[in-house]
């Protein structure tokens, strides 16, 4: 079993993704060819994600690990990235039944309306591995408390899915009737509705227009997402002391970045949309009716202006 989950992981989501929403979408009652065209949208996006994802990891590690040293920056820790995490998580014994546990446990919710989406976002399952292989290890190899752990966490996600649903469709506008139910996304509300309740106690704060439309309107040019990378390209490349060639190069790289993102994220909308819609009169049609929210991949908005440059700004943050 593991060798079969280490084959799956291995082959990426470029090609898993293609093949798992074409079955969905067969499933789901949609022709070959259309399920089939849904399919490859997704995997050509996550393709196009990767290339531009290596063209900006290839470009800046030298100034970011230049930065380090001449700051003396303790950058000690390698982020492995999620690949890892997910053939860890694949290859425990929790990982071996998650999808089809998980999916029993978002039927059983749903029937006694205890939630409103529909988890078909299956790649990202992992996350819920990843949980119920940390407590299998952490309580003795117990797989009981294992699968407990991942369905709990199973669980809470699909209710803050759920209540972070309208507000996240509101801001969205072309993403109606999706929901994004992942751990590492809905893991953060508690804490932003806590930060977000207090920004609003502030006198004039609450008036404050900062997102990506908000910058375009006040600063004009120098608000469009595309400028703002060549702006933060330019920042990293000066303060990491590259000769003038390498910081003008680091900032058409980020520019780039910037402009190509919301453009590969197009394709990821235009595969999984087809799929959503039909997913949701199915729903409708079962259940009475009953309105429902398709659980999705976030990779749906990585490419939306606002989130491009909160990311753009956190670079140097973080750093």
């Amino acid at each position: 079993m593991e060798q079969v989950f280490s084959y799956i992981i291995s082959l990426g989501a470029s090609v898993m993704m293609p093949i798992i929403f074409t079955v969905i979408g067969l499933c789901i009652g949609m022709k070959f060819g259309k399920a089939l065209l849904s399919g490859l949208y997704v995997g050509v996006g996550f393709v196009g994600l990767g290339v531009v994802t290596a063209l900006l990891t290839t470009n800046f590690g030298d100034p970011l690990t230049a930065i380090s040293k001449i700051y003396h920056l303790q950058l000690n820790v390698f982020d492995m990235g999620w690949p890892a995490a997910a053939s860890v998580a694949y290859n425990t014994a929790v990982g071996a039944l998650i999808i089809p546990i998980c999916l029993g446990v978002n039927f059983l919710m749903l029937i006694t309306k205890t939630t409103r989406t529909v988890n078909i976002d299956l790649w990202n399952y992992w996350h819920y591995a990843f949980i119920g292989a940390v407590a299998y290890f952490v309580m003795d190899k117990s797989l009981a408390w294992g699968y407990f752990a991942a369905i709990i966490c199973y669980i809470i996600t699909l209710v803050f899915a759920d209540l972070t649903a309208d507000r996240f469709q509101g801001y969205y506008k072309d993403l109606d009737g999706i929901s994004i139910p992942q751990p590492f996304c809905q893991s953060m509300v508690p804490f932003t509705w806590c930060i977000n309740w207090l920004l609003n106690k502030i006198p004039g704060f609450n008036k404050l227009d900062i997102d990506a439309e908000g910058l375009k309107k006040k600063f004009g040019i120098l608000g469009e997402p595309l400028v703002l990378g060549v702006l933060v390209g330019v920042l990293i490349g000066a303060v990491a002391h590259q000769n003038v060639k390498d910081i003008l190069f680091l900032g058409i790289t980020m520019g780039a970045v910037m402009e190509l993102i919301p453009r590969i994220t197009k394709l990821f909308i235009d595969g999984l949309m087809p799929i959503s819609e039909k997913t949701k009169k199915i729903i409708a049609r079962k259940f009475h009716g009953k309105s429902v929210n398709i659980g999705m991949s976030p990779a749906l908005v990585i490419g939306h202006p606002t989130t491009l440059v909160v990311t753009l700004l956190l670079i140097p943050t973080y750093l």
